[in-house]
């Protein structure tokens, strides 16, 4: 990437598909960052920018890449593709990471929880400027696609009755349906999941929960 086109990019901000970073402070927390890259549109992710959208550079490439490299290697399952490449900007040297949206979604981290001792796996999105964890509807979503499991759809009552409380409100959530229809979350979220799968809604997400709409 050349230096210009390296600052156009700085100068639209964080997003979806760009994250910047001062710089890489464990192995663990990059992955995090990469993996949600990954699992949503793919993008770039910038070592050696502040979020002001300031250049600061890094003190070794060498020592940067090898951090990423291990968070993209071993730290994420199953592990991600990437490039990388080093740009210099008035001699401040940026780390460049190109991570492309993945076909073997979802990848997962590991997080140890202190309050029980346990290993966990967590599925991280991006949504807007942040990284967040996936919701169990998002997840599934992207098992389904990455696996390519056969859909079969048959519409009948309760799909009948989300339709026109969709076209009256718009938007509605897991439990809104589930309580529409007197059915378990569980199975409210299977049958939204099964729906969007079949291009009939469609999945909205925020910071806090996951919503529905008609396409």
């Amino acid at each position: 990437m050349a230096p210009q086109k390296l600052k156009e990019l700085i100068s639209k901000g964080e997003s979806t598909t760009l994250e910047f970073k001062r710089k890489v402070t464990t192995p663990e927390k990059f992955a995090k960052e990469i993996s949600a890259l990954a699992n949503t549109k793919g993008g770039w992710l910038l070592v050696g920018v502040d979020d002001d959208k300031k250049i600061v550079g890094v003190h070794s490439e060498k020592a940067e890449i090898s951090l990423i490299e291990t968070s993209c290697e071993f730290f994420i399952d199953p592990p991600v593709a990437y490039e990388i490449e080093v740009i210099q900007v008035k001699r401040k040297d940026v780390v460049a990471v190109y991570i492309p949206e993945s076909t073997e979604k979802p990848h997962h981290i590991e997080v140890f929880n202190t309050k029980n001792n346990k290993t966990l796996k967590r599925s991280y999105i991006r949504i807007g400027e942040k990284s967040v964890i996936a919701s169990r509807e998002m997840y599934r979503l992207m098992t389904y696609r990455s696996n390519n499991t056969p859909l079969t759809l048959s519409i009948g009552d309760k799909e009948r009755r989300l339709f026109r409380f969709l076209e009256k409100n718009e938007k509605a959530t897991v439990k809104d349906f589930a309580r529409l229809v007197n059915i378990s979350e569980r199975r409210a979220s299977r049958l939204l999941i099964r729906l969007v799968r079949a291009g009939v809604v469609q999945i909205f997400n925020d910071s806090n929960r996951d919503y529905f709409s008609l396409t």
